[in-house]
């Protein structure tokens, strides 16, 4: 067993470095950089792992295997003055099944207005939300399905009004639990998400027009290696028809004294680090407070928290 698991980790370490390029130029990439700091420390390969305060980010069949109610803040410190947020709540519904709430941003601020002769109007922003509902239902013991749904809507700026694109998308996926405590899991995420654009009111020669964003298909996995928690994924990110590439994502979580936790990781094309803490707020062990590092080439480094609460 432990040469299988020697031969995955070198795999999907050896594909990650090699296939480093972000998809993040393509609609929709905010929903493809990651959320918890947790997950973004370990490379964002969670598609098999329960993530606490985020489950439905990465599969949302993972709801009905959460023992209480989550909830978490993510909040990410981005350097050319971009920024990031995120928001969820999940929780069960007896017997069998999980529900969860989300909120995504992401933008841009400071951007320099500027009239056609090259005069300064204003500072400008823009932005991309995403508000999602997950619904998850167990179907065997050991076996769940879960699907996001999703209102988007992405502001563009202008120097005489805002543009608005608006629409709506949607994720799928399975969840195996196995009695030794290893996961398996299958996602299909951005399925038929897409914006609307309505320039007329714009520009002259304005029209409606649809911008498709990529989906993603990926398969992961999580288990013990010794000490070390590993979570990985990898597949494929198809632009209808077209392919647009391949993704592999793999981290490890090292525990100290319990309570304690090192990690790092590799994916999205970007290397990182990061380090948690259990600690306890009402009740015994119920807050976890989660610190990463990302190193995002060319951009600069990345700082992420995360703060979660069960109840």
């Amino acid at each position: 067993m432990n040469r299988i698991n020697q031969y995955i980790i070198f795999v999907f370490t050896a594909f990650t470095m090699l296939n480093a390029g972000d998809k993040a130029s393509f609609a929709g990439g905010f929903l493809r950089m990651g959320a918890s700091a947790r997950a973004m420390a370990m490379g964002s390969g969670f598609t098999a792992e329960i993530d606490a305060g985020f489950a439905a980010y990465h599969n949302p069949a993972s709801m009905v295997f959460i023992d209480k109610r989550q909830l978490g803040f993510s909040h990410h410190f981005l350097p050319l003055s971009r920024r990031f947020m995120a928001a969820n709540f999940s929780t069960q519904i007896p017997p069998s099944a999980g529900l969860g709430i989300a909120w995504i941003s992401a933008g841009t601020d400071k951007i320099d207005g500027r009239t056609s002769s090259g005069e300064h109007t204003q500072y400008l922003s823009t932005s991309e939300d995403a508000f999602m509902i997950s619904f998850a239902q167990r179907i065997l013991s050991w076996f769940s399905a879960g699907l996001n749904v999703k209102i988007l809507k992405h502001q563009l700026p202008m120097n005489t009004m805002d543009l608005a694109g608006k629409g709506m998308g949607m994720d799928f996926g399975v969840f195996i639990r196995t009695e030794k405590g290893a996961n398996l899991a299958f996602m299909v995420q951005d399925l038929n998400s897409r914006y609307h654009w309505k320039t007329d009111k714009i520009f002259e020669r304005g029209k409606e027009y649809v911008e498709q964003f990529p989906t993603v298909y990926r398969a992961g996995t999580t288990f013990h290696y010794g000490k070390v928690y590993v979570a990985a994924d990898g597949g494929m990110i198809m632009n209808g028809k077209e392919l647009l590439g391949y993704t592999m994502r793999i981290g490890g979580e090292y525990p100290y004294m319990d309570h304690y936790f090192i990690r790092a990781g590799l994916g999205n094309g970007r290397m990182s680090i990061g380090v948690g803490v259990d600690w306890s707020l009402l009740k015994d062990n119920d807050a976890k407070l989660d610190y990463a590092f990302v190193f995002e080439n060319p951009a600069g480094a990345a700082h992420i928290f995360t703060y979660a609460f069960t109840f």
